[in-house]
């Protein structure tokens, strides 16, 4: 495995058991897996995932294989394959040449389905699914054997080839495994290996009517592939002995040491949701404009927003690796991307919502250039240039007539700082007929070119700008949390996930106004807005139409309003 990042070197329960095994001789080799189903984007859950497998992988000199769990063909699209591969790329890792799919052992699992049937371990069931998971039990009555499973090996094998050669039905039958209908584990009660379903494959065409369950294909193709440590989310825990007793049973076939599955707690976040089928509702619904939209948990989405991969590779590895579930709060991923970009991102200035000021004792028609540090985090960004002029816009939010108690921003006869320019004061209020304001006249103090005043007095604000004669238009588009409810997912009687849906997570501003060095800024470049937070160019940007995500404010806004409520 080769790839561009350090290698990030983590103590969890995981790597205590992987250093044991190595200490002991167990393996001469640590190989993992990242085995995702393409039928859907990835999200922030399975970037935990990738971090912890290939991190692993990175940290012993070992192997870390991408294999798609392609078992289902009426779900999985090439749109997803190809998505996740970018996904996984962008995040820092690469597998190098270990790519597999399950639908490359398509041939080898059904041989030793035969084999499982020929050894008595498994049969052909003609019940109906409704039959099968009434005849299953529940957690505290057992299991009931089918009528069928007595059945001989040779007509076993002629009903399996038969639905391997598409004579029968969708839903006619299924290959089961024979182990214990009265197993205190539900997945231990005769669970289905195989069945028939009528479809076409994105990589194996019509060549199959039936297709291995994820349960006998991920522990078979994790046998092939010589995988060492099978890391898998706590939801997998009671299917483990499955896993250990189909492995085991074809131990001879391939020989060597077994895998071992180890369970992990998911990564669950507050203000989303993380099931693949709620996030392919909201595409489909329209309650967001596609998979990569920047409100979405996805990868793609958070990409798109502006996250960067280092941002969220430190989030992986501070919210650690658990055995128990637990809700992790957004406010901790939102810290890792400004702690990063804190560090990085140049600052610049940008006006969302205009108000025009007339430096009324500025010469008319001069423009000079004053110097704006670039990022006072890195002294190596070194400074610009911006123009100043007569006609300047600042944010409305920075004025106020009759202003309250403590508000120390612009208001008549209040003396302000304008970013690395001047000292301005209002002299003068202008309004439209309806009573709005319109312009703000100010006078400035020529002595204070820079932001300082030679006279050693005060003032309690500096206010961000932009020329007027300068500056380009944009629409930024301010995302929130796509969600109101902390677990929108919470069971609430006559309502959905949908119910909680956040009505303002998106809100677009047009005519807006940035400093004139962005007029060359690219897609995906990031950048500090001055007092307003982490911005990053939408896709959509082009240098005639200049367009901006907010990543993530300033500050934790949602702690605050939590402080008041």
């Amino acid at each position: 495995m080769t790839d561009a990042t350090e290698p990030e070197k983590g103590n969890d329960f995981i790597r205590d058991i992987v250093r044991a095994d190595l200490d002991a001789g167990k393996y001469r080799e640590i190989v993992t897996r990242f085995p995702p189903e393409p039928n859907g984007y990835l999200h922030i859950g399975h970037a935990k995932s990738i971090a912890l497998n290939f991190g692993i992988a990175q940290e012993f000199a070992g192997r870390c294989h991408l294999r798609f769990d392609d078992t289902n063909p009426t779900k999985e699209e090439q749109e997803y394959i190809d998505s996740i591969q970018a996904d996984v790329r962008w995040l820092g890792y690469d597998w190098g040449t270990d790519l597999y799919y399950a639908s490359d052992y398509f041939e080898q699992l059904y041989q030793w389905a035969e084999g499982l049937i020929r050894d008595g371990h498994a049969y052909v069931d003609d019940q109906s699914q409704e039959e099968i998971r009434v005849k299953r039990g529940t957690l505290t009555e057992p299991g009931k054997n089918s009528p069928f499973r007595d059945r001989s090996v040779e007509e076993n094998l002629d009903l399996f080839r038969r639905m391997k050669a598409g004579e029968f039905a969708n839903g006619a039958r299924v290959l089961r495994a024979k182990i214990d209908m009265s197993s205190g584990n539900i997945n231990l009660r005769d669970p289905v290996l195989y069945r028939i379903l009528h479809a076409i494959h994105p990589r194996t065409g019509d060549a199959w009517s039936i297709y291995p369950s994820y349960d006998y294909a991920h522990g078979q193709s994790d046998a092939i592939e010589g995988i060492t440590h099978s890391i898998c989310t706590l939801e997998f825990e009671d299917h483990r002995p499955l896993y250990d007793w189909l492995v085991g049973s074809l131990s001879d076939a391939f020989g060597g040491e077994q895998p071992q599955q180890i369970e992990f707690a998911r990564l669950n976040l507050n203000y989303t949701v993380m099931s693949k089928r709620k996030l392919l509702q909201l595409v489909q619904q329209g309650c967001v404009s596609g998979w990569d939209d920047p409100r979405m948990p996805t990868i793609s989405g958070l990409r798109r927003r502006g996250y960067t991969p280092e941002s969220i590779r430190d989030f992986c590895m501070r919210i650690g690796v658990a055995k128990k579930e637990n809700v992790i709060d957004m406010a901790q991923l939102e810290h890792s991307i400004r702690e990063d970009l804190n560090r990085h991102a140049q600052r610049v200035m940008a006006v969302l919502r205009p108000l025009k000021v007339v430096i009324t004792n500025y010469p008319d028609g001069q423009i000079e250039e004053v110097d704006v540090i670039n990022n006072p985090e890195d002294a190596s960004a070194g400074t610009r240039k911006v123009p100043f002029s007569r006609v300047l816009y600042i944010e409305q939010d920075d004025f106020k007539e009759d202003p309250p108690k403590k508000f120390f921003r612009l208001s008549p006869g209040k003396e302000v700082r304008l970013r690395c320019a001047y000292f301005i004061t209002c002299t003068e209020v202008v309004k439209d007929s309806d009573g709005g304001i319109v312009e703000l006249r100010c006078t400035y103090d020529p002595a204070t070119r820079g932001g300082d005043s030679p006279d050693g007095r005060r003032v309690k604000s500096t206010l961000h700008w932009v020329s007027a004669a300068h500056a380009g238009a944009a629409e930024v588009r301010l995302y929130d949390r796509l969600f109101l409810a902390e677990d929108p997912e919470r069971d609430v009687p006559g309502k959905t996930f949908l119910d909680n849906l956040n009505p303002h997570s998106l809100e677009v501003l047009r005519g807006c106004l940035v400093e004139p060095s962005l007029a060359a800024a690219t897609p995906g470049s990031r950048f500090q807005f001055e007092r307003l937070g982490y911005f990053s160019v939408d896709a959509d940007s082009r240098p005639e139409a200049l367009t901006f995500n907010r990543i993530v404010s300033l500050r934790d806004t949602w702690a605050r309003l939590a402080q008041k409520t």
